[in-house]
């Protein structure tokens, strides 16, 4: 726990660093502005799409041909859903444009002021890391889409999204943070030691994805604390297992 905060606290430290905290925003704003645009033009048919498919479970429609009240609540609850839905939507789509562009820029900036003993060993690559969020974000997808029939309890949509969100984190983010220092034994391994650690790192950016105002900087933001949290893991790695640390002083 004491290195996942410690994870936090280097990454907010990181936002004063030239040129990261606009590649903090524009993953976020892009994506709200594509999804806002899109749930405008395509509201009606999907609470239309959704009630129709409720409509035929046998046992759903009886109760909602003899009570308009029954009908009525389905009808909140399922715009309820949809609306939550949004926001899981929203941060999968920044937190991709982040794995994918932003955070291999931050990457760069930050490594080079905080981890530059830590020797390039470039075991990933910009291919290797779009690979890895795009099936990152299908298999969100399938769980977002097999969890759908239990949305309508309430409270359950928003806990399944944050599980969702956090695996997604640590599977996405875990591969840019080493692609450029860890080797090719090195990556899966340090995911796989630390892998309950990664999943409550994932977890903790996943809540402030629905804080308002902070879900702008959520997707980045939980990108760098990745970052932090990795590369210290294999500082310590290294060390522990004899590497000599590269000289950091010009000569």
């Amino acid at each position: 726990m004491k290195d996942i905060f410690l994870a936090y606290a280097r990454a907010v430290k990181s936002l004063t660093e030239r040129g990261v905290l606009w590649h903090l925003v524009w993953p976020t704003l892009l994506a709200m502005v594509v999804w806002m645009v899109l749930g405008i033009v395509l509201w009606d048919p999907m609470v239309a799409g959704v009630m129709d498919w409720i409509g035929r479970w046998d046992w759903v429609a009886a109760r909602l041909d003899s009570s308009e009240l029954g009908a009525a609540a389905v009808l909140v609850l399922v715009k309820i859903a949809l609306a939550i839905l949004f926001l899981p939507v929203i941060y999968v789509t920044a937190a991709l444009l982040v794995a994918v562009v932003a955070l291999p820029l931050m990457l760069e900036k930050v490594a080079k002021v905080r981890y530059g003993d830590l020797e390039m060993r470039r075991g990933g690559s910009n291919t290797g890391s779009a690979l890895n969020a795009v099936a990152a974000v299908a298999v969100f997808i399938v769980g977002i889409v097999l969890s759908l029939p239990f949305w309508l309890i309430p409270g359950v949509g928003l806990v399944a999204s944050i599980l969702l969100t956090a695996w997604l984190n640590q599977k996405a983010f875990g591969y840019d943070a080493l692609m450029l220092h860890g080797d090719r034994e090195e990556m899966p391994r340090l995911r796989r030691e630390h892998r309950a650690s990664l999943l409550g790192l994932g977890m903790g950016c996943a809540l402030l994805a629905y804080i308002p105002v902070v879900n702008l900087f959520a997707p980045a933001f939980c990108g760098l604390a990745f970052v932090h949290y990795l590369l210290e893991a294999l500082r310590r790695d290294r060390a522990g297992r004899g590497w000599v640390i590269a000289d950091t002083v010009p000569r």
